[in-house]
């Protein structure tokens, strides 16, 4: 069964800027573009390197129990333009409410402006599973062990 997502506009929001969109059959992400407010539109949001900010998407969102929204960088705009997301994934679980807010960073030396309407992340909806944690005696052993924590494969 396909997952719905239920989405409202922030009050403030431009309603004529698509919805989150997969822009092919395959894509694994749906695209999400910057909403920003009425006075930002214009002249946008510039980030200086190395500055963070949250990019407003003027959406709000119900994710079914069960599943849980990651937002991740455009490949694209980090190789091109040095902007990602500083906490990639960044997960939006099922009974958040509030406003959906993509985290930006600019790693470049340059400054970046965020356009409204620009595409700035991906979402993907994926299941979630909660685990159960117990303290036991001992660990099963394996092959492996306790190396390699932090290994690049190089000797």
């Amino acid at each position: 069964m396909t997952p719905v997502v239920k989405i409202v506009f922030e009050d403030w929001a431009d309603r004529a800027l698509p919805l989150p969109a997969y822009e092919t059959p395959g894509a694994a992400g749906a695209d999400i573009r910057a909403n920003l407010p009425p006075q930002m539109r214009e002249t946008g949001v510039t980030l200086a390197p190395m500055q963070r900010v949250i990019c407003p998407t003027g959406l709000r969102v119900e994710i079914p129990q069960g599943y849980e929204m990651q937002i991740r960088p455009r490949s694209g705009l980090s190789t091109k333009s040095g902007i990602t997301l500083p906490n990639t994934p960044g997960t939006i679980d099922s009974d958040y409410r509030g406003p959906l807010g993509v985290a930006l960073i600019n790693l470049s030396d340059q400054p970046y402006t965020v356009q409204h309407g620009d595409r700035v992340a991906q979402m993907i909806i994926a299941p979630v599973l909660q685990a159960v944690f117990a303290v036991v005696d001992a660990l099963g052993d394996t092959a492996r062990g306790s190396g390699g924590f932090g290994s690049t494969g190089r000797s």
